[in-house]
């Protein structure tokens, strides 16, 4: 009875290119998710402040964007017309 059982490992193919791919593709993409995930929990301390300071001269006053000027309808004078009783 035990002569007949077959001990012998399972016969696996190799992994094609595709499915190496595909493999570490994934393991990409989980530490990349990872890494998003505690840079939004983690809080980034700003102590860089003196290196940006160097390259780019910040003013006090912010910036005001133009405003869009809404498009402009014919401007004609509207008629007064009188109440017929």
């Amino acid at each position: 009875m035990a002569a007949e059982l077959d001990f012998s490992p399972p016969e696996i193919p190799e992994p094609t290119f595709m499915e190496n791919v595909l493999r570490y593709g994934l393991f990409f993409g989980a530490i990349f998710q990872l890494i998003c995930v505690l840079a939004i929990i983690l809080p980034v301390s700003k102590s860089h402040k003196t290196d940006s300071d160097s390259f780019e001269p910040k003013n006090s006053e912010p910036v005001k964007k133009p405003k869009a000027t809404a498009p402009q309808t014919s401007k004609k004078p509207k008629k007064e017309t009188k109440k017929k009783r």
